[in-house]
């Protein structure tokens, strides 16, 4: 099984609306993946409670059965349109995958 783990820094103010705002869109839109892409084993997204200059403000926590379907969830068109809208938003990502065995 692959874990993903993505985390951002919001700009304070993008695309119309506000860092908060901006990081309920982005739950929001993320955890609606969960039965559209059937690559999907497991999604959530949180919003950051606790601001410190060493945090994130959202950050994503998915599954997949293998790397396969991790490429395939990540070139999937409403994936796509995800990332767009997030890019125009953040100021900062950071990603990990990593492997564990059932």
């Amino acid at each position: 099984m692959i874990k993903h783990i993505v985390m951002w820094k919001l700009k304070d103010f993008a695309e119309g609306s506000g860092k908060e705002e901006n990081a309920r869109k982005i739950k929001e839109q993320l955890e609606s993946l969960q039965g559209t892409i059937p690559e999907i084993k497991h999604i959530e997204a949180g919003i950051n409670v606790i601001n410190t200059d060493s945090s994130a403000d959202v950050v994503l926590y998915s599954e997949f059965e293998n790397m396969e379907s991790l490429n395939a969830y990540q070139k999937h068109p409403e994936h796509v349109k995800i990332v767009q809208f997030v890019r125009n938003v953040c100021t900062e990502r950071r990603v990990v995958d990593y492997t564990i065995s059932e």
